[in-house]
């Protein structure tokens, strides 16, 4: 009996981790084996334990209660990002029980090795609630075609390396005063995301649905812009973004484009038509941008007119990004004046060259930038402020170290004081910064270094930001 309950507690000790970090990574098996930022942790708390059950199964009893039961303890006290108990979870552990529950009485009738058992439950779980979800996906799909024909709204799909979340809430701002616009949620940008969206949130009343498409392979967008058929594509810039998924600009392009292949009236782009004649480029649109700590100018040319637009908002990219929902926002609305007050209007967008003054320090707040154009973008800003400059950063993360590499120089022009945090950039950054720095391997420890390290006439930059889960 002893042994059945240490089998029991084990598949689920396992099967916790398991579904933790699948949950991390969209449920992409895959991407949790190829592409995950933290082997260490799966040697310690999946690998180890499942091999040194099969190979001393009488003895591992004390492994489990003195070792790993510990491990785990710690190691979910220390991550921010604990398991989110959804439907889906639950499934998980239903079809665990119901699979442990027959392995433990075949333990019991034929006495095989009890680490053996728990291997083959755990891939059966896996490949049963993949199934599962696939089947329930399926039917929550149709089910949001059939609501989306239904409300018949206009549709706004949006892409980019990066800035997409960014031009969504300027299209947003642009066109909710005057029609009933939803954007979705957050970053939400996969398809599984949408067809959420779509059947639990999405008003009855809305007349134009504003959304995001995001991807980690050949074929994402494609498949969203399928599902949405949406009338209007916007493609931002395009960078080696996410390249140790794509591999290659060329494959991000072709990705990218996908957003053009759908039953478009017009779609606007940055710098690339995607081969598709009814598109509008407007990189040759927009002139004379300027960008400081006080906001961004520029104009933009519309028909045979150049218009002068400005922004609260900080950074010389955002005058491409608005640009883009500009002309998106005069398919709806016929007043080039309305649309230049709605832009010196626009709200901030949160974490993203977010400008906060607080104890007579101005702090910058650009963690959800994780681009080396924005990021760089960021520092010029800051070099223009003439008190003590800090910046908070994890460098870039998903990058090449010859990105990192050139971020450290610049660094080294602009900043008075370094404070690194996590792990994935630490060698690199501590390698070629040579202004003050201080290393932070945990972020719990960062609020009371900033307090230590900092003083009023500080500007604090805080530059891309690394998830404890990486």
């Amino acid at each position: 009996m002893f042994n059945l309950i240490v089998n029991f507690i084990t598949a689920y000790l396992l099967g916790f981790y398991l579904i933790t970090v699948l949950q991390w990574y969209s449920y992409k098996f895959k991407r949790v084996v190829f592409h995950f930022n933290n082997y260490l942790w799966h040697l310690i708390y999946f690998i180890v334990p499942l091999v040194t059950y099969i190979a001393a199964e009488k003895f591992f009893w004390i492994y489990l209660f003195f070792g790993l039961i510990p491990a785990l303890f710690l190691w979910t006290k220390k991550i921010k990002r604990p398991l989110n108990i959804t439907s889906r979870v639950k499934r998980f552990f239903l079809i665990l029980g119901l699979l442990e529950t027959l392995n433990l009485v075949g333990i019991y009738k034929f006495h095989y090795n009890g680490g053996l058992g728990v291997l083959i439950v755990l891939s059966l779980t896996l490949i049963i609630s993949n199934l599962t979800e696939w089947g329930l996906f399926l039917k929550y799909r149709k089910m949001a075609k059939e609501r989306l024909k239904e409300i018949n709204p206009t549709i706004v799909t949006i892409t980019a390396s990066y800035g997409k979340t960014s031009i969504k809430n300027f299209v947003y701002e642009l066109l909710r005063e005057k029609f009933e616009t939803y954007k979705t949620p957050r970053s939400v940008n996969t398809l599984k995301g949408l067809v959420l969206d779509v059947n639990t949130k999405l008003p009855q009343n809305t007349q134009i649905y504003v959304t995001e498409a995001g991807a980690r392979e050949r074929g994402d967008i494609k498949e969203i812009v399928q599902f949405l058929e949406n009338e209007y594509s916007i493609l931002g810039k395009i960078g080696p973004q996410h390249m140790e998924y794509f591999k290659s600009l060329e494959n991000v392009v072709k990705t990218k484009c996908e957003i053009m292949h759908s039953k478009m009236k017009k779609g606007f782009s940055y710098e690339e038509n995607c081969n598709q004649k009814n598109v509008i480029l407007i990189k040759d649109k927009i002139s004379n941008v300027k960008s400081d700590l006080n906001g961004t100018s520029w104009d933009l040319k519309i028909g045979d007119k150049n218009y002068s637009f400005e922004t609260k908002l900080l950074g010389s990219f955002n005058a491409l990004n608005i640009s883009l929902a500009v002309y998106q926002a005069l398919e709806f609305i016929d007043n080039i004046e309305y649309i230049q007050k709605r832009v010196r209007q626009l709200p901030p967008v949160p974490h993203r060259l977010e400008k906060i003054e607080a104890g007579g320090k101005i702090i910058i707040d650009d963690s959800f930038n994780g681009n080396i154009e924005g990021v760089l973008e960021s520092y010029r800003i800051a070099s223009g402020y003439n008190g003590r400059k800090v910046l908070i950063t994890p460098g870039i993360i998903e990058a090449t170290d010859e990105m990192n590499e050139k971020i450290a120089k610049e660094i080294n022009r602009v900043f008075d004081l370094v404070i690194i945090t996590g792990k994935a950039n630490r060698d690199i950054l501590c390698n070629n910064i040579t202004k003050e720095k201080i290393y932070v391997d945990n972020k719990s420890k960062l609020e009371k270094t900033i307090a230590e390290v900092t003083y009023p006439g500080d500007l604090i930059l805080f530059s891309n930001d690394l998830p404890d889960y990486l």
